[in-house]
């Protein structure tokens, strides 16, 4: 049976240290394993611009003995003439797996429906768990056992990111911490999901509106835009209500005195983050970037393995 990797919770806990596991490997030797030599394809299709998960896939897949083959749906038949079903059977005969960065998580889900390859979330509106893996191998590095450790986010709830943490995080057996207004906070069902797989791992699931409090006592400190694609209208309005939830050196002083700093980039320098604090010495977020290539690298590896 084909594996996808749709979210974070398409892993159980094994499956995900294992990937981990994995990255590590490949990240002392870049190219240790080709399971893609041939040179085989595979397929990165772009709805949004990016810069992170074109690079990374585009130099993984390369890793790997692979051919990228860069797709942008402004210049395809996808999400226009063709479904998304009818595309991933188009490509299934000609490629190894198929990336998708898009909107609609109904979108990924369609295309993995009975897809003979791995069909790969390379980031929707719901969800982000190739960065998640990132993430977490970047703390693992600077922190060991993530087990245990308590992780902040400070700002908006509903992002793709607050869901990919609460799950993943759960998953790791991490005690996650989201930080929002009202107005912001993250789905229902996927709290409900963290909270579920939270209970067999040793984790937690805790949902706060003051960012002090959240913040308190945490071993990681993470936050992300607050203008995601597809919000700039709502920018001005945005900057108002999450003006509380800047991570500053003020609130980072709140974390244990080790703490790290975690944030996907591109930032926005003076609104979700102070640039004392990305720029600083508990930021990692140029490890957490160059992460996304081991990471990435790791889970094609092992969805090849097990399909």
């Amino acid at each position: 049976m084909t594996r996808h990797f749709l979210r974070d919770d398409d892993l159980t806990p094994a499956e995900q240290s294992a990937i981990l596991d994995l990255a590590v490997e490949l990240k002392k030797d870049r190219f240790v394993v080709k399971p893609l030599a041939g040179p085989q394809t595979v397929a990165v299709i772009f709805d949004k611009s990016s810069t992170r998960t074109r690079v990374s896939f585009a130099v993984g897949i390369a890793d790997l003995g692979g051919t990228p083959l860069i797709i942008s749906t402004a210049n395809s038949q996808l999400g226009g003439k063709e479904t998304a079903a009818d595309t991933a059977r188009v490509l299934e005969r000609q490629v190894a797996a198929i990336v998708w960065r898009t909107f609609a998580q109904s979108g990924l889900e369609e295309m993995a429906l009975g897809t003979t390859v791995p069909v790969i979330n390379g980031l929707s509106d719901d969800f982000h768990p190739c960065q998640l893996l990132a993430d977490l191998l970047t703390i693992r590095e600077h922190r060991g056992e993530l087990a245990g450790l308590t992780l902040t986010f400070v700002g908006d709830g509903a992002d793709n990111m607050v869901h990919s943490y609460l799950l993943a995080g759960a998953t790791a057996g991490m005690h996650i911490r989201i930080a929002c207004p009202e107005g912001y906070l993250p789905k229902d069902s996927v709290v409900a999901d963290a909270e579920a797989i939270a209970a067999t791992t040793g984790g937690s699931i805790a949902i706060y509106t003051d960012p002090i409090e959240a913040v308190a006592g945490a071993d990681v400190v993470v936050t992300d835009t607050w203008v995601s694609m597809g919000k700039e209208e709502e920018k001005a309005q945005r900057l108002v209500d999450l003006a509380r939830y800047r991570v500053d050196s003020e609130l980072m002083s709140l974390a244990k005195p080790d703490a790290l700093f975690l944030h996907c980039l591109p930032a926005d320098r003076g609104y979700e983050v102070t640039a004392d604090v990305i720029d600083g010495p508990q930021s990692v977020v140029w490890d957490e970037a160059e992460n996304r290539l081991h990471a990435q690298k790791a889970l094609m590896v092992w969805l090849l393995s097990v399909g």
